[in-house]
């Protein structure tokens, strides 16, 4: 691998004689793959049919083979779990309060067996949480925190360009995510929309991306020494429009997947001395494993003296380096914001009444979904809101929605036709088979023909008579909608989904 011979240069100077070798060594390793288990869907990790062994940071994530190809299976297009390189799954880790049971007890004590309970209490108490991920595609932070969030509180899920935006917000489709909102909006507009409003921000920042040599060659093509500086710039603006956003009391998660400490401990350093009412909450509370510290003699000579707070701060920041765990490289801290009292704010209407289900079209929904839903009562309260002929579910939490440039506004929960609606495949996603009045439960052979866009035939006798909308699932898992009739299952995959094994 021919590394940027600048980026080389900088690393030997940085790292010890023995660590810079074994540093420049590990690029000529296999590059780490990784899954995190979706808890949203499945409970361990133990249901799936391949090779995994521990990420001892993330006690969702796994390291998997890749020659299992693990993203061409039928559990992966059911949302059993997130293709996910392992350093990145410490970033929404560190989002975990530090007096939660920690991931290495989970681990010993569970003996490697999450739940869903366990993923929501570890991340929420008392009233859930509003969390923004600003610079969320493709969406592993957003699914990974989405299951910590367990179905309650508020996900905002933001990316700046449109068609990443458009990924990021199948991802979160895929595993089934009913509390997140996707937003196509630049930082600037999103601290405009929801100024002191999150609980708690992921700003998972553009970086030069050198922890990303060894899975992207184009990574080192695009490097040079102007654009890690460029990069120090603009994650400078990201963070002041993030410090606007967050509450009192709140917490933000900044990382990069890069080695430069301009990017990295430069912009820690930067971020504290600009805004002096955050402090660093060590790694080592919330993940309680000893990796490897931020580095304070990596700072440049023109940001120091360094106080003795400054040293214990960077101290307190987390640095994945490839040669030391098996992960691609990532440094990620937590901030967390004193708590005072918030400035006061205009408070944002819920709704402007304009889109919303009239009460007969409300009454009209209950009765179609009834119609499949095995209970109603989850449905009726909850606030819904058109966007065109689209219907949305959208979070409680979530404020009016106009002035705001979204992708998905929630749960895409149907489509309203002429007189009648049809479900969403969204909606399907969120759904599991008890849930429904009648699913199919298909072979892995016939969940790749649905999968694919065939019609399914079955000879089950329990739905011999059946008709109307039907959840295919594989495993127990929702695949998406079918329309069955004397047996046939017409297939409802969306035609863009559409998989050839």
């Amino acid at each position: 691998m021919n590394l940027p011979e600048e980026f080389t240069r900088r690393m030997k100077l940085l790292l010890e004689p023995e660590d810079f070798k074994a540093f420049i060594e590990s690029y000529s390793d296999d590059k780490s793959y990784g899954l995190r288990i979706n808890p949203l869907k499945i409970e361990s990790q133990e249901t799936l049919p391949f090779f995994l062994s521990p990420v001892p940071w993330a006690k969702e994530g796994f390291y998997a083979v890749p020659e299992e190809k693990p993203g061409r299976h039928a559990l992966h297009e059911a949302g059993a779990y997130y293709i996910q390189e392992p350093s990145a799954m410490a970033v929404a880790a560190l989002l975990a309060e530090p007096k939660a049971l920690n991931v290495r007890q989970i681990f010993l004590n569970n003996d490697n067996k999450n739940t869903p309970d366990d993923n929501a209490t570890i991340f929420t108490e008392g009233t859930p949480p509003k969390v923004c991920d600003l610079c969320a595609a493709p969406g592993g932070k957003s699914t990974q925190i989405a299951g910590m969030l367990g179905n309650k509180g508020l996900l905002v899920s933001n990316e700046i360009f449109p068609q990443r935006a458009k990924i990021l917000s199948q991802n979160i489709e895929r595993l089934g995510v009913p509390n997140a909102v996707v937003c196509n909006e630049t930082p600037e507009n999103m601290a405009k929309f929801f100024p002191c409003f999150f609980d708690k921000i992921v700003v998972d920042a553009p970086c030069s991306g050198e922890g990303m040599f060894r899975k992207d060659e184009t990574a080192i093509k695009e490097w040079t020494p102007e654009n890690v500086t460029l990069c120090a710039e603009r994650q400078k603006s990201i963070l002041a429009e993030a410090e606007k956003m967050l509450k009192p009391g709140g917490v933000l998660v900044y990382s990069t997947c890069t080695f430069a400490p301009a990017e990295d401990e430069e912009i820690l350093l930067w971020f504290l001395r600009t805004y002096p009412d955050f402090h660093v909450e060590d790694y080592h509370d919330i993940l309680s494993l000893d990796i490897s510290d931020g580095n304070p003699d990596f700072i440049s000579d023109e940001m120091k003296p360094l106080s003795d707070n400054e040293i214990q701060s960077i101290h307190g920041s987390l640095r994945l380096w490839p040669h030391k765990v098996r992960g691609e490289g990532h440094f990620a801290v937590r901030l967390k914001k004193q708590d005072r009292e918030p400035p006061i704010q205009k408070k944002k209407k819920k709704s402007s009444g304009k889109n919303i289900l009239s009460k007969s079209e409300r009454k009209q929904f209950i009765d179609f979904i009834s119609k499949f839903v095995s209970e109603t009562n989850d449905y009726e309260d909850k606030r819904y809101e058109y966007f065109g002929d689209e219907l949305y579910m959208v979070p409680e939490q979530m404020p009016e929605l106009k002035g705001i440039k979204l992708v998905r506004a929630g749960l895409h929960i149907a489509t309203k036709k002429k007189n009648r609606f049809e479900p969403a495949h969204a909606f399907a996603k969120y759904l599991k088979p008890d849930d429904v009045k009648q699913y199919y439960e298909c072979s892995l052979e016939e969940a790749e023909k649905y999968l694919h866009g065939d019609v399914l035939q079955t000879s089950d006798e329990r739905l011999s008579t059946s008709k109307g909308f039907i959840l295919v699932c594989y495993n127990g898992l929702s695949l998406g909608w079918g329309k069955i009739t004397n047996g046939t299952i017409k297939n409802h995959y969306p035609k863009g989904l559409r998989i050839n094994y």
